[in-house]
């Protein structure tokens, strides 16, 4: 069966949404790259992304995949978590607890991906965020590849992952470690939402 179509009223909300959340996220692409002194096609050159496509994400005028985002984080020597939604945590530097609605968030709300990011502050070393997939959601029908690693547990639902040439559909409690320089993909297998856990680490040595 097919996914359930959301409502037009949804779907005017996301666009919304989302729309603000392009903007937000393309200025601070901007802001990285003009503090590490990157021209446009510096980055392009650094990405598999046309100039004119960042430029464009920049402007918030177009909204990008996550396998876009993570090129990017990865041209701008940043974790994936430096294009997050500041955490709204009272006094985020060192905090130790964040509360559900102080979540940083990320969207791809085109792609129908949601990302929140469950520390406070936006360490260097990894990303742990809970990524939300609604259905027919996935990360991009190429396979796309960048650094360190990665690795989920899937709290809800159903997810389709492909690692290099196999492919696994997980289900509630099942997990998955790999190298990110493999080229993979995500897809949300199930009718419903699905949500995973997951934890990105830069830098890291596969089996470390």
């Amino acid at each position: 069966m097919k996914p359930t179509k959301p409502s037009a009223a949804k779907v005017s909300a996301l666009r919304r949404n989302g729309k603000a959340t392009d903007a937000q996220v393309g200025a601070r692409i901007r802001k990285l790259r003009h503090e590490r002194k990157m021209s446009l096609h510096m980055l392009a050159d650094r990405t598999s992304l046309s100039i004119g496509f960042i430029s464009q994400i920049e402007r918030g005028i177009s909204s990008p995949s996550l396998s876009a985002l993570t090129s990017l984080a990865d041209a701008l020597d940043v974790g994936l978590s430096m294009l997050f939604e500041p955490s709204h945590a009272d006094g985020s530097q060192g905090e130790i607890v964040v509360r559900t609605a102080a979540r940083g968030k990320l969207t791809a709300w085109r792609s129908g991906i949601y990302k929140q990011l469950l520390t406070a502050d936006t360490p260097a070393r990894f990303t742990f965020f809970l990524m939300t997939m609604e259905p027919g959601a996935t990360s991009g029908f190429e396979l796309y590849a960048h650094q360190g690693e990665e690795a989920g547990l899937v709290i809800q639902g159903r997810l389709r992952l492909t690692v290099d040439k196999r492919t696994w559909t997980l289900s509630r409690g099942d997990s998955f470690h790999f190298a990110s320089d493999r080229p993979h993909r995500f897809e949300n297998a199930g009718r419903g939402t699905t949500v995973v856990a997951m934890l990105n680490l830069r830098g890291g040595e596969p089996g470390s």
